[in-house]
């Protein structure tokens, strides 16, 4: 990598640190998921400033080019980061659902509840009995 190119790279994750960073300060990106693209950040950080040290892993591990590496655990560290992400979804649908089944219940609780009178019997019986 050339020394104009480890700048940009450089530059790039500073910002995109600075920018997580804020995120979480205006409580846009909770800090739990921020802890992830922060230490990404700093890897890329890494590897920027120590570009000879990745190609001596990749070719430790008997990868090509030091690229394919990067890429190949670029793309593996998204995929987990997706599964995640499914799975958070997974979890927070199923707990809106029971949360709006929950809400049902006690409405129609509360429906019945306004139809009694105060001895316990419904509107509808009270009406019944005076009509007779």
């Amino acid at each position: 990598m050339t020394p104009r190119a480890q700048v940009f790279v450089a530059f790039v994750t500073i910002a995109m640190v600075i920018f997580i960073l804020r995120l979480v300060r205006r409580r846009q990106l909770r800090a739990k998921y921020s802890f992830l693209w922060i230490t990404i950040g700093f890897a890329t950080l890494l590897l920027a400033a120590l570009p000879r040290t990745f190609d001596r892993v990749a070719r430790d591990l008997g990868v090509a080019s030091a690229p394919n590496l990067f890429f190949f655990v670029a793309i593996a560290v998204l995929l987990l980061v997706i599964v995640h992400f499914s799975w958070e979804l997974t979890r927070l649908e199923d707990r809106t659902r029971m949360l709006a089944e929950d809400l049902a219940l006690l409405r129609v609780e509360l429906g019945e509840a306004a139809d009694r009178d105060p001895n316990g019997a419904t509107a509808a019986a009270a009406e019944a009995e005076a009509d007779a």
